[in-house]
């Protein structure tokens, strides 16, 4: 059995060199997040259950409850999934240099491959970043948040590759990096052309499927009611509590609905099962209306959600931040905008304005946080 370290340090080169520690004694990695409040910290270390804290200095504080893993386990990481409650989520070395190499293969190895890793490390697209690195002996880079200034700097001095999120996209200049792997939300409209979107979950161990296409050795396919599935190599070995979630053949279901197109196998992704709106038996899928709603030049940020309503069932409705706050957009200049292009089930029959959006670490917008009903 191996030790589980949570370690409790901000991203940079001591991040590294402890991670490394860890590694060589043979336990596995517990990144955490040194700003979580005490009360959210105390659910991560409950979820994840280390055997001891490791700070900066590299001395490891035990901890009571903590369990042993299994031999050959390289990291815990605490995944919050659509409830908001953490779940430690188990993944192998093995599974961590197959997503590595997998990705390397996808993106073409080079001599002079310098990854930039400036996401938060206790999210896989932050730490996946360090792995890909560490596993293929690129060179690496690791901030200890995202600052567009010192991406910028990180791109003068030679990195090659960084992973972002759409927010953190927007406030660089994308032009000197050789591949920027996009995670999180929906992709931008139009992105550069040395922008590779991805899909993938703290299950998969990182991002497995490319411009829409599964990386070698990933198994995709569309299972039941919809629902994204995924195999291979790269998948967690359990849940911290020793659930498996997969199946007997090895499939996860994701929680995420989409499509793969027959002639090309391409994916779409629709969503999370739980955001999908069903107005009068008519599913809307958030995501393709927030794509449309945000080319409104009074839009700063929105976000579609359902709210229960007698006639319908649900209806959709725009949460938005305006760009002026004294002159937002009007309903109907948003539902004529949205029935431009799609069906007329996806134009919003409410509107909600609010000052800001509930976003997570990586930019994801939080719908569940907006589905509680605003006071009356």
């Amino acid at each position: 059995m191996a030790d589980v370290v949570a370690l409790d340090v901000e991203g940079g080169a001591r991040f590294v060199d402890l991670l490394r520690r860890i590694w060589d004694a043979g336990a596995a990695v517990a990144p955490l997040d040194p700003n979580l409040p005490q009360l959210a910290r105390q659910r991560v270390l409950a979820a994840i259950a280390p055997t001891g804290v490791m700070d900066e200095t590299g001395a490891v504080t035990p901890c009571d409850g903590g369990r042993p893993t299994d031999d050959g386990d390289a990291l815990v990481m605490a995944t919050s999934g659509t409830t908001g409650d953490p779940r430690g989520v188990v993944l192998t070395h093995d599974a961590l240099a197959a997503a590595a190499y997998a990705s390397a293969t996808a993106l073409g190895i080079a001599p002079d491959v310098r990854w930039l890793a400036c996401l938060p490390l206790h999210h896989i697209g932050g730490f996946s970043a360090v792995t890909r690195a560490l596993v293929t002996g690129a060179g690496l880079e690791v901030h200890p948040r995202f600052d567009p200034d010192a991406v910028a700097a990180a791109a003068r001095r030679g990195a090659t590759h960084v992973s972002l999120v759409a927010t953190a996209l927007r406030r660089i200049d994308a032009a000197p990096f050789r591949r920027i792997l996009l995670g999180g939300s929906a992709p931008p409209a139009a992105a550069p052309s040395n922008v590779v979107t991805t899909y993938g979950l703290t299950e998969s161990g990182a991002g497995v499927v490319y411009d829409g296409l599964a990386l070698n050795g990933v198994g995709l396919r569309i299972g039941a009611d919809d629902h994204i599935e995924l195999s291979g190599p790269t998948m967690l070995r359990c849940y911290r509590d020793g659930v498996d979630p997969k199946d007997e053949r090895g499939w996860f279901r994701t929680g995420d609905l989409g499509r793969v197109e027959a002639s090309t196998g391409l994916l779409t992704v629709w969503g999370r099962a739980d955001d999908v709106v069903i107005t009068g038996g008519e599913k809307v899928w958030p995501d393709e209306v927030e794509a449309v709603l945000s080319r409104h030049p009074g839009v700063r940020e929105v976000a579609v959600i359902p709210r229960d309503d007698a006639e319908w069932g649900q209806v959709v409705t725009a949460v938005v931040v305006p760009m002026v706050p004294t002159d937002p957009p009007t309903l109907d200049d948003l539902r004529a905008m949205a029935r431009e292009s799609l069906p007329r089930h996806c134009a919003p029959k409410r509107l909600e304005l609010a000052t800001s959006l509930p976003r997570s670490r990586l930019g994801k917008v939080q719908r569940r946080l907006l589905k509680t009903p605003p006071p009356s």
